[in-house]
């Protein structure tokens, strides 16, 4: 039709020569169609194969050696491409896998270590420093306290590791940690290590170089305030004098309750110093911690290296409690006080036995001042 067309518009019929002209270049378009669209099909069924091909022959007309040398994709067959991006694509199935489940468990460690500024990075260590003691001598306190600096990273939960878990192993241990950087400090505390016998060795098994926090109190206070705790579980107990005595006429302190030994300090602390320097060993005062929480502080962060960043205008007295809290961080909408069973009333105890128990503790005390080179002004 085309040929008849153009042969009958365009030259005379007579014209034998232009008609075969016309009639060749006729063929010669149809022909160009048909292989513009064999090209044109094939490049849409195969572009992948088609864009790393193109990839490949620009890297070679660069005459780039290095970058060939580089790419193993232009050295091996389509078929083989095609293998490998299967492979790759399992790959990165099963890499957005552990990354869901590295996540989940990160989440995990951030609730385990009860500090809601918990980062999700860094590793789990043992712990550089211990508050060791005492109980119901402020520990809580000062764990609160000192978790706020930036370089510490504190475990909120007693773990009773070198005490009641030791067979656990350290591994265990580890585990219960926070994920700290390496120029944080990793702490927990636990106040019955420091009446534990064998708690001193097991800990200087784990590092010779742990630093140690007590914090001491009057241990008549101490005591009545250890049975106020107890009471509250237990209503039916003895009476505070009844344990605290085994002969009250004679003035004979019954040592073997735990309220009364724990107040023993000097004794406990002998203990220690066979496995550890007394520089290594750090005593906060609890009555100061009350009326200078500042200042308490202040001496924790120079004993544990750090820089003096928690200070006054973190504190503020509760006169509810009777007690400092922390003033609001900028991320809460309330102040961080201590809970419930911090600053409750003491029970009422007979002004007779407090000095009983007063002179039963001065010759303890006198020793441990002497030891320690401080005196807590108790007596």
């Amino acid at each position: 039709m085309a040929y008849r067309f153009l042969s009958s518009r365009i030259v005379p019929s007579s014209n034998r020569l232009s008609r075969r002209i016309i009639f060749i270049f006729t063929i010669s378009l149809c022909f160009m169609y048909l292989c513009y669209s064999i090209l044109f099909c094939s490049g849409t069924i195969m572009p992948n194969q088609r864009l790393e091909d193109h990839r490949c022959v620009h890297l070679k007309n660069m005459g780039s050696k290095k970058l060939l040398q580089k790419s193993h994709y232009c050295t091996i067959s389509a078929k083989a491409r095609v293998i490998s991006d299967e492979t790759r694509a399992v790959g990165l199935l099963n890499q957005s896998k552990h990354s869901a489940f590295q996540k989940t468990q990160d989440v995990v460690d951030h609730k385990q270590s009860n500090n809601s500024n918990s980062p999700k990075y860094g590793n789990k260590k043992l712990p550089n420093a211990l508050i060791v003691g005492v109980k119901k001598g402020g520990t809580r306190a000062v764990l609160e306290f000192i978790r706020i600096h930036p370089d510490v990273r504190a475990l909120g939960t007693e773990p009773h590791f070198f005490d009641r878990n030791y067979d656990k192993g350290l591994d265990w241990y580890r585990g219960l940690m926070p994920r700290t950087l390496d120029s944080q400090i990793t702490m927990e505390k636990t106040p019955s290590y420091f009446v534990t016998r064998e708690a001193p060795r097991r800990i200087s098994n784990m590092s010779r170089e742990t630093k140690l926090i007590v914090v001491v109190r009057n241990p008549v206070t101490r005591a009545i305030s250890d049975y106020t705790q107890t009471l509250s579980k237990k209503p039916d107990i003895p009476s505070f004098e009844e344990l605290a005595f085994k002969n009250r006429s004679q003035g004979i302190v019954d040592t073997s309750w735990n309220a009364i030994r724990i107040g023993m300090y000097i004794l406990h602390l002998e203990n220690w110093l066979q496995y550890f320097r007394l520089s290594q060993i750090h005593f906060v005062s609890g009555e100061r911690l009350i009326t200078d929480p500042a200042g308490e502080l202040g001496r924790v962060q120079d004993f544990l290296g750090l820089k003096r960043i928690i200070t006054d205008k973190h504190f503020y007295f509760n006169r509810t409690k009777g007690f400092p809290c922390l003033k609001k961080p900028e991320s809460s909408s309330q102040p961080r006080c201590l809970g419930k069973s911090k600053g409750r009333t003491h029970v009422q105890i007979d002004q007779e036995v407090i000095e009983q128990l007063r002179e039963f503790y001065r010759p303890f005390n006198v020793k441990f001042y002497e030891m320690v080179g401080h005196d807590f002004r108790w007596d």
